[in-house]
């Protein structure tokens, strides 16, 4: 690997020196440096074995000569990256020079951020020790500790140069934990900051910024940014200037020293041209098998095609990464050319309504003592498990009027004396604190004439495709998303989204939750592809509508296969994509 020189590159965004700050900004460091628990900080710790295994895969090995190169850890923690790190760094000098190092001599190898103070000094310390066990004076491991380690904010702190080598674990921190001082600082240097996204996305934006010429960022971290809204703008900015060398998915596996809701995967981005990835999954969690994972990773000496296999395309602007196989993403992206999206093809996809107080404004039909024509039956996800309606009773409140505005409470005595009886509660929202002259809306607007609509209702997470129809009876809560169409018969449209091959889209795109399950959301269901209702034939069209009746899967993929041109050996291929 090619060194990088000290100065080589500028960053894209402005640092801001600690004296420099705003007293806001120096305020809110202050406070999470100064306090919070391990998950306030967003500190999760890895695994020795695994950490040993991205240092394998970036390339951060004793056999190079890692004193003529860099290393940036953004947020080290206890350590858990720079213990081998150092230890590497101290065994390569020793290969290469045979003798212990001065400071002067290793002074620019390592970079280590961390903002929490006790956790700085602690580690600092812990580092002092060990380099003077190996044999470095104490006057040098005071100064490597010095000019290695800072207590600051990493996505703040001035930083010189440019490094071969990023790794680490980016904390895991919600953007309701951060002081809004800071946050909308950050928000104003880091491009992929957006929407809901976790303190992990600017990290790794900053990270990718400082690497040199030919080098390489090493991070576990989750995986939601690689599909989903949030981690658009990083993955556009990864399709410009970057290659995802290597992507291994550690769901499942014991990566971290404690259990974690994050589904964590490792990621190889070095900057330079796109090329193909190497692909892993679920590797065991063991020193020997790790090390013999990230030789066949790194050098395509490949003990097994089950293993490791290759992708080519998978960074594509801001699109979602289709991490399956090459022969996978082909197919998909062939049925993406040769096909029109749902609402391309005239299908509207949504989502059903969130009140913010459901015991407010949601309770037994009957039971609403309100004006008829202000509550709605309401279908919940409950209601639909058996994969047919059997509405279970409940109702909803609706405030809305049929051309969007809110009623006049005046106008509805029975209404008004409901509402106002559950004043505390539904005043207490956010949205009602924001607007308080309409206290008494939904979050979400209530469109009455949806009621009568016949739909497809799709649970939010489902393990299968979970597709019900609904004629027209009633209105769809917020854990539930619908299609309505005015040129597709939904009852053959039903029978497509049953199948593998929209579960296969479906998978491709989404982020995987604990136990296998997916994100049936609206972003994923678009991006399903049908074809032109008007295009089918006749028998087609009744063929697809028997195969939604009887809820026959294996009719519904052979009817499909049929529609789009397939083999069952295609779909298999799909589906069996889809469950790994």
């Amino acid at each position: 690997m090619t060194q990088a020189r000290q100065g080589e590159l500028k960053l894209s965004f402005p640092s801001i020196p600690p004296a420099s700050r705003s007293p806001k900004v120096r305020e809110a460091i202050n406070h999470l440096a100064a306090g919070g628990g391990i998950e306030a900080r967003g500190a999760v710790f890895t695994k020795p074995e695994v950490v040993n295994f991205i240092l394998d895969l970036s390339g951060y090995k004793a056999t190079s000569d890692l004193s003529q190169l860099r290393l940036l850890e953004p947020s080290f923690g206890g350590g858990d990256f720079l213990f081998p790190a150092i230890k590497r760094l101290l065994d390569s000098w020793r290969t290469h020079k045979s003798r212990n190092p001065t400071s002067n001599e290793l002074q620019n190898s390592i970079v280590a951020f961390e903002l929490h103070k006790k956790t700085f000094e602690d580690t600092r310390d812990a580092i002092r020790e060990l380099l003077t066990q190996e044999g470095i004076t104490e006057k040098d491991a005071g100064t490597l500790v010095d000019k290695w380690l800072q207590n600051d904010d990493y996505l703040l702190a001035p930083i010189d140069g440019s490094f071969d080598f990023v790794v680490g674990n980016p904390p895991y921190v919600r953007q309701e934990l951060i002081p809004v001082p800071l946050l909308r600082e950050y928000r104003s240097r880091f491009s992929t900051l957006y929407d809901r996204a976790d303190i992990y996305i600017p990290f790794i934006e900053r990270s990718l910024g400082l690497l040199g010429p030919s080098g390489a960022l090493g991070f576990i971290c989750a995986d939601r940014w690689m599909k989903n809204k949030y981690g658009g703008p990083l993955r556009k900015l990864i399709s410009g200037d970057y290659h995802l060398k290597i992507y291994v998915d550690m769901s499942d596996t014991q990566a971290f020293q404690s259990d974690v809701i994050a589904y964590p995967a490792i990621t190889i981005i070095e900057r330079g041209a796109a090329g193909p990835t190497h692909i892993a999954r679920h590797p065991v969690i063991t020193q020997e098998a790790l090390e013999a994972l990230a030789v066949e990773l790194t050098t395509g000496n490949h003990g097994t095609k089950e293993r490791v296999r290759f992708s080519s395309g998978i960074t594509n602007d801001s699109d979602p990464w289709l991490l399956s196989g090459s022969s996978q993403i082909e197919l998909i992206r062939r049925l993406e050319e040769e096909f029109p999206t749902l609402e391309e093809a005239g299908c509207k996809v949504g989502i059903g309504v969130a009140t913010g107080a459901d015991r407010a404004f949601i309770a037994d039909y009957e039971m609403l003592d309100v004006e008829d024509d202000r509550k709605l039956p309401l279908v919940r996800t409950r209601d639909i498990a058996s994969g047919e309606v059997n509405w279970l009773g409940k109702g909803i409140i609706n405030p809305f009027r049929d051309d969007g505005g809110l009623v006049d409470l005046s106008e509805y005595p029975k209404l008004n004396r409901y509402l106002e009886a559950r004043r505390s509660i539904i005043s207490g929202r956010h949205c009602a604190q924001k607007n308080p002259r309409n206290w008494y809306r939904t979050i979400d607007r209530i469109t009455p004439s949806l009621l009568s609509k016949t739909k497809l209702l799709v649970p939010d997470i489902k393990g299968q495709s979970h597709i019900v129809f609904e004629d027209g009876r009633f209105y769809p809560h917020h854990n539930l998303y619908y299609i309505v169409s005015e040129e597709w018969d939904l009852r053959s449209l039903q029978a497509i989204l049953l199948s593998s091959l929209s579960r296969a889209f479906i998978s491709a795109y989404s982020t995987k939750m604990r136990g296998g399950f997916l994100r049936f959301q609206a972003q994923y269901l678009r991006r399903i592809r049908i074809p032109e209702w008007s295009s089918l034939s006749e028998p087609m069209k009744v063929a697809l509508a028997d195969a939604a009746v009887s809820r026959d899967i294996a009719a519904c993929d052979e009817v499909v296969c049929s529609l789009f041109g397939l083999t069952l050996d295609d779909l298999r291929s799909l589906e069996k994509t889809a469950t790994r």
